[in-house]
């Protein structure tokens, strides 16, 4: 198929399982991964509709500008828009938002006016009363205003809800998505619930936001409004989009939690998200712990990480923010170092037999040992197949090592990252082999890290 230009590629984003991160639930998992949209996030649908509503309303005429408060994401889906349908952008941020998304919005076109975070919303400086003023003084404009324009919420009614339905086969029981302007969560749960009512819409809030309180209380409390830095959910304003007579939970995820998830779906699940996709299934995955099996959770993912490769991806800046314990930033090399009772690199000949194998884990209390021959790792053997071999026939214990040998262990550089050696370890895997720069051998097993990690608790 053919398409006549970008912005009839948006939607029809996939759905997709969440095994590693979620396999401490029984519920179903299920990621709607945004990030396939052009602009990479779920505002590309709203961006277009906010425009063509315009439009067709006589608000946006040839030749105008669109002017609008943004995260970055809504930017960049009007950014998008505007640059097929012929339209100047004008854009507001606060500073708190990546340097990222302020570069990509300005490559696609946009002009970037960048706001203080810490002022009130009805502060002439904030970004939200910047876009304001620039719309009234700026002839031919158009202001958006996605927070309070109900195409934001019709656009999801329109698209990500059936999308979702269609896909699911009519299966969801939940549905999880962060909460900002609030058209995300209050479209898609409009459509679902006119479809089942009884699926349940998990909001996902960060603590200096006031959904959560709202939402149990019916109070707005100020005193709840502080700043934090997730980007792209909370808000310290009540948007017109917002319905939560729609809404059945809200759950607040810290900015540490958050970040920290969105790193491990990166590492995990091969999705490289956004910071308020972290929020949204740290939130889904402590909701699901009391569902069963039968519950089908779709939690949304607004938005790619490239967004914020100078944020939560960067490890000195969650260092520095507090978000990266040491434990965590481990290195191969540092782990060799603490590593208990480390000795020789004990290593088995091709020609030892399985009786010789047996003395050496007996002796030096391990599982697995390399088997070595000319200086080359050839194979493995370990316990568990030691046992096995000479259970099905115990004449075979002077047989050499290689008829039980299994493929050698992977190597890993001395810089490796605990993260990344805790993924490759596994009961399949039990160990990693190290070459340090000097070409000396070693070897990191589950346990070696459990011990590590044990003396950073």
């Amino acid at each position: 198929m053919i398409y006549n230009n970008i912005l009839e590629t948006i939607g029809q984003t996939p759905i997709l399982r969440i095994n590693a991160v979620s396999s401490h639930v029984k519920a179903q998992i299920l990621a709607k991964v945004e990030y396939f949209n052009p602009g990479n996030s779920i505002k590309d649908r709203i961006a277009v509709k906010m425009i063509e509503d315009a439009e067709k309303a006589g608000l946006l005429k040839p030749g105008g500008t669109i002017i609008e408060g943004t995260s970055g994401n809504t930017g960049m889906g009007l950014a998008l828009a505007a640059a097929i349908k012929g339209y100047r952008c004008i854009f507001t941020m606060p500073d708190k938002q990546s340097k990222e998304k302020m570069d990509i919005l300005r490559a696609v076109g946009a002009e970037v006016v960048v706001t203080p975070t810490a002022v009130a919303p009805d502060d002439p400086r904030s970004y939200y009363s910047v876009a304001k003023r620039l719309a009234a003084e700026i002839p031919n404009s158009y202001y958006p205003n996605q927070y309070d324009n109900l195409s934001n919420t019709q656009a999801h009614i329109e698209s990500t809800g059936p999308e979702i339905w269609e896909q699911t086969e009519g299966k969801v029981t939940h549905v999880v998505a962060g909460m900002g302007t609030c058209g995300t969560i209050s479209g898609i749960a409009k459509y679902l619930k006119s479809q089942n009512p009884d699926i349940k819409v998990i909001g996902i809030d960060t603590y200096g936001s006031v959904f959560k309180k709202l939402h149990e209380t019916g109070i707005f409390d100020e005193n709840e409004i502080h700043a934090y830095l997730t980007e792209g959910i909370g808000e310290d304003i009540i948007p017109a989009n917002t319905d939560m007579s729609v809404i059945d939970k809200i759950i607040k995820v810290t900015d540490k939690d958050a970040a920290l998830m969105a790193r491990k779906l990166a590492r995990l699940e091969g999705l490289f998200v956004g910071w308020s996709c972290g929020s949204a299934m740290h939130g889904a995955l402590e909701y699901a712990r009391d569902l069963g099996k039968d519950a089908v959770v779709v939690v949304i993912l607004p938005d790619h990480g490239t967004r914020y490769l100078g944020k939560i991806y960067n490890d000195t800046w969650m260092s520095d923010h507090g978000f990266l314990e040491e434990g965590n930033m481990l290195t191969a090399r540092e782990i060799l170092s603490r590593k208990e009772g480390r000795g020789e690199f004990i290593t088995l000949s091709p020609t030892a037999t399985l009786k010789d194998a047996i003395h050496l884990i007996r002796k030096n209390y391990i599982t697995q040992i390399p088997v070595v021959e000319n200086g080359k790792v050839i194979g493995s053997i370990t316990e568990r197949r030691v046992l096995n071999t000479i259970l099905d026939d115990p004449g075979l214990k002077d047989e050499p090592v290689t008829m039980a040998m299994n493929d050698p262990f992977p190597f890993v550089l001395p810089s490796t990252r605990i993260d990344v050696l805790s993924k490759m370890i596994s009961k399949e895997n039990p160990a990693v082999l190290v070459q340090s720069e000097d070409g000396k051998l070693d070897i990191i097993t589950e346990y070696d890290l459990i011990s590590v990690l044990a003396g950073n608790v």
